[in-house]
């Protein structure tokens, strides 16, 4: 199986971004590629359960319904350890899919030269 990445850096500070990366990502994991989306920076306040509800763009669905389909499709959300910990979130409130992970985990998982394409 094939992998692919999806870097994300934005959540409502960029919606469009934000609903385009989840976008793609359900298109890679819909290709049967092992995909995953790296959250970073602002973009782990989706991990956190409600937080995206109100987040809708014209022309794609609301982006809760494309994280829970990515979710459900078999698709990961890594979280970014140090950016989590800055925002003081919650880990016991993780969207279905999220694990929090250091940088490590991004590495291993593009170790063998799987594409990735950032938001």
């Amino acid at each position: 199986m094939k992998r692919f990445c999806v870097n994300l850096t934005c959540a409502k500070n960029d919606p469009d971004k934000a609903t385009v990366a989840f976008a793609m990502a359900n298109v890679a994991a819909a290709a049967d590629n092992e995909t995953m989306v790296f959250l970073s920076v602002e973009a782990v306040r989706l991990s956190q359960k409600g937080y995206a509800d109100d987040i809708r763009e014209a022309a794609f669905p609301p982006l809760t319904e494309l994280m829970i389909k990515f979710a459900t499709a078999g698709g990961r959300i890594l979280v970014c350890d140090h950016c989590f910990a800055k925002r003081k979130l919650d880990a016991n409130n993780l969207v279905k899919g999220a694990t929090i992970a250091g940088g490590s985990e991004l590495v291993k998982f593009l170790s063998d030269g799987a594409p990735c394409i950032s938001f």
